[in-house]
């Protein structure tokens, strides 16, 4: 029965700025104005504190509805319900977001078969005793899990302060849950097999990691009989990188073959396409390298959701979603007849391009910092500024402020691994550097260098030869900060 409460004027412009804040992307401007606003916060303030006051206004407020009987989406009508029901929901989702992440952090570990989860029953109940009903409060509680995978593999996988960065973060989430999760919510959750999604960018930019980003972040139900999801997230990301066969054995492995359909064919063999479940999605890498006939083929899947193994007759369907990459210019691949245009049109429901690494520093130079730190957390399992510090040294020594990164953020990996074995990292060898004697001498002849310069890129021709601070500052006789100093600034 439809109730007469009303929230107030100050309630009401509360909840619907909160509102706003739930549908926004957390990865957007918009969202973070939303959380200063709600928090009175400023601008300057570190995320995760703005986040913590966010919770605790929040938490006033429900508390303050609670002591009036009236903390439930069935006591108000209307906008009202609406602003009040996005409300719990927000306030739910966060009480439980570490146990979220905690959850992820264990499937990751535990691999393909789905755990149970401690906190559902608690959870459930927070929901139901707002009065959203039991299978609401089943689907919610999916939502929550899918959200929270996103935010954790967006956030932690693809680190970086630049603006494409923060971009392309903002562009996964929406490839997600569109621009508009109420949206997404009541129309889309379970459609996105329909939306396939083409990345572009250079090798090494982290295609990959983009896509494992979409592709471990779907909705997965919750099965409240088992206390389990569907699906373990882990098995949700299956990958062909399509450079690596034949063109004969493509189509093998797409769609799979029936024993004796060729030569050699000596069982049946399940395609990357039957392995594809209902919660999973496939990574086609190097969409670029395939033939016209596979083209014409995928499309078929695309448009149709069958296809047949090589060599049988029987049709199956294909569940999943697609995502595909290449790093050739697509565009031109198509001027050329190489690509198809119709297979193009039904891969771009999104295209999304992942930025080089040049482009990235040179729009923020702090963000090979950032990295730098990221890579050697992965590398060794726990922060090491000091290791990091080593390889920022040889970086700026060897390399300079100004190199390219032709080999983007793969290149970038090697190189430190490189400098945590030898203490050096000389770049890739496409890249032409001038040699120090010779760009001394250059200077010298020329009268273009000051004094600062000259001194420093005598200590980097040195530092080159005999690999050490400390031997360098012995044969200039300046002392090891001033020789790091000099070396650096000449760069």
């Amino acid at each position: 029965m439809e109730s007469e409460n009303k929230l107030t004027v100050k309630e009401r412009k509360f909840f619907s700025l909160v509102t706003r804040a739930v549908f926004a992307n957390p990865f957007s401007d918009e969202r973070n104005r939303f959380d200063l606003e709600i928090s009175g916060l400023s601008p300057d303030t570190a995320s995760p504190e703005i986040l913590d006051k966010v919770f605790q206004a929040v938490d006033r407020e429900i508390k303050a509805l609670e002591k009036k009987g009236q903390a439930d989406i069935n006591s108000f009508s209307g906008d009202d319900h609406e602003r009040v029901k996005n409300s719990l929901l927000f306030y739910v989702y966060h009480q439980y977001a570490q146990a979220f992440d905690t959850l992820i952090m264990d499937q990751r570990e535990a691999g393909d078969t789905p755990l149970k989860v401690s906190f559902a029953g608690k959870l459930m109940s927070a929901l139901i005793k707002y009065g959203f009903r039991e299978a609401e409060a089943c689907r919610y509680f999916a939502i929550f899990y899918q959200m929270r995978r996103a935010y954790f593999f967006i956030e932690r996988s693809l680190v970086g302060t630049s603006p494409s960065m923060r971009q392309l973060r903002l562009n996964l989430w929406n490839n997600v849950f569109t621009y508009d999760i109420g949206l997404y919510e009541k129309y889309l959750w379970n459609r996105m097999e329909d939306f396939s999604t083409l990345l572009l960018g250079e090798t090494g930019t982290g295609k990959g990691t983009a896509a494992a980003a979409i592709g471990r972040s779907g909705f997965i139900p919750y099965n409240e009989k088992e206390n389990c999801f569907e699906d373990s997230f882990t098995r949700s990301l299956i990958s062909l990188n399509l450079s690596q066969f034949p063109e004969a054995l493509i189509e093998s492995e797409l769609f799979g073959h029936r024993k004796g359909a060729f030569t050699g064919a000596i069982e049946t063999h399940k395609g990357i396409l039957e392995q594809c479940g209902q919660y999973s999605t496939i990574f086609l890498d190097e969409i670029g390298e395939t033939a016209i006939p596979v083209q014409i083929k995928l499309l078929q899947v695309l448009q149709e959701r069958v296809y047949s193994p090589v060599g049988g007759h029987e049709k199956k369907r294909f569940q999943g979603r697609v995502i595909a990459a290449t790093n050739r210019d697509i565009n031109k691949l198509r001027a050329n007849g190489r690509f198809r245009d119709d297979f193009f049109y039904r891969l771009c429901s999104d295209t999304i391009t992942v930025p080089p690494l040049r482009q990235r520093l040179e729009e923020d130079p702090d963000e090979l910092d950032w990295l730098l730190s990221h890579t050697v957390e992965r590398l060794i399992g726990k922060p090491s500024p000091e290791l990091a510090d080593i390889v920022r040294d040889v970086i700026s020594i060897e390399l300079g402020n100004h190199y390219h990164w032709p080999g983007n953020v793969r290149e970038l990996e090697q190189c430190v691994r490189r400098v945590l074995l030898k203490r050096s990292y000389s770049g890739d060898k496409k890249e032409t550097r001038p040699d120090e004697k010779t760009h001394l001498l250059s200077g010298i002849e020329s009268g273009s260098m000051d004094a600062q310069t000259l001194l420093g890129n005598y200590c980097i021709m040195l530092y080159q030869r005999f690999g050490t601070f400390e031997e360098v500052s012995r044969r200039v006789n300046l002392d090891r900060r001033t020789v790091k100093k000099y070396i650096q600034s000449a760069k």
